[in-house]
């Protein structure tokens, strides 16, 4: 719902304490639905006020380290449905389709999130949202229909992970050897390269697109880099993405950051996310990464 770890855990936080400071009137209640109804209208409200606000430069949602997936049919539990399973999924969601929920309004994303993700019952949306179950559906209507053109999965399938994991070890060879016609050859022609420092770091102001400025722009940053830095490959939000510890130079060079990759079918780079701001980054582990120079 958040888009952001560290907002997430506060709203897990703030919930929890509610429910203490309530308990006396909980008895007999539907715990979880309570939860989740108080759960779903602070993130609300965290959506509101976050769009109110200016925001430095393009947003990002923060990367959540994953651990490694089952594709289907490798596992023989195929009973675990109930929460257990949609706490699994929801966190698994793939990074595109929560770069994607941000064209939505707060409700619409509540509403797709919960029937889509969650699988809930849109009854029990309603009721959860305080709204007849026939609003519930125009609110999925309308938010289905706002993302029919994003490209994405809710959780991304094995071959978008594999595409995305054989560019993203070609793109970090091309920035280790500063190989410019290679790198350019894994971009598509209207790839965009997108920067969220949070206003604390150094990074674009706007998005960066075509393939000759992005792939200069990330040469040049691996190449200063380089002697001080780390990479490893780690799976984020489901798929590969480098995660990269520095020791900087300047007090607005980040020390950590996450780089990921959206892939076409062909296999080749039409978005890159870097992400730096120290908010977004609480739910990558950095302690002890290393591997190779970048």
């Amino acid at each position: 719902m958040t888009g952001v770890a560290a907002d997430a855990d506060e709203l897990v936080q703030e919930t929890f304490v509610r429910a203490m400071e309530s308990r006396p009137s909980l008895a007999g209640a539907d715990l979880q639905r309570w939860l989740t109804r108080v759960a779903t209208n602070l993130s609300l409200d965290c959506l509101r006020r976050r769009k109110r606000r200016a925001y430095p430069g393009p947003w990002l949602p923060s990367p959540l380290e994953t651990r490694e997936m089952p594709d289907a049919g490798d596992t023989a539990e195929e009973d675990t449905a109930g929460v257990a399973h949609r706490v699994e999924r929801a966190e698994e969601v793939s990074y595109a389709f929560l770069v994607a929920l941000e064209a939505l309004s707060p409700r619409a994303r509540a509403v797709l999130l919960l029937i889509d993700v969650l699988d809930y019952p849109a009854a029990e949306v309603a009721e959860i949202l305080a709204t007849s179950e026939g609003n519930v559906r125009v609110l999925h209507h309308r938010a289905r229909r706002a993302l029919d053109g994003f490209d994405v999965e809710i959780v991304a399938s094995p071959a978008v992970r594999q595409r995305q994991r054989a560019a993203l070890e070609r793109l970090l060879h091309c920035m280790m050897s500063q190989d410019a016609a290679g790198m350019e050859a894994l971009l598509t022609d209207d790839v965009r390269s997108l920067t969220d420092g949070g206003g604390r770091y150094t990074a674009l102001r706007e998005p960066l697109i075509g393939r000759g400025p992005v792939a200069r722009f990330h040469l040049e940053t691996a190449r200063r880099r380089a002697p001080i830095s780390t990479t490893e490959i780690r799976l984020v939000n489901g798929v590969p993405a480098l995660v990269i510890v520095s020791r900087p130079l300047r007090p607005r060079m980040a020390p950590r950051l996450v780089l990921r990759c959206e892939v076409d079918a062909d296999g080749r780079i039409r978005e890159l996310h870097t992400i730096l701001a120290p908010r977004k980054l609480t739910g990558v582990r950095f302690e002890g990464a290393g591997g190779a120079a970048a």
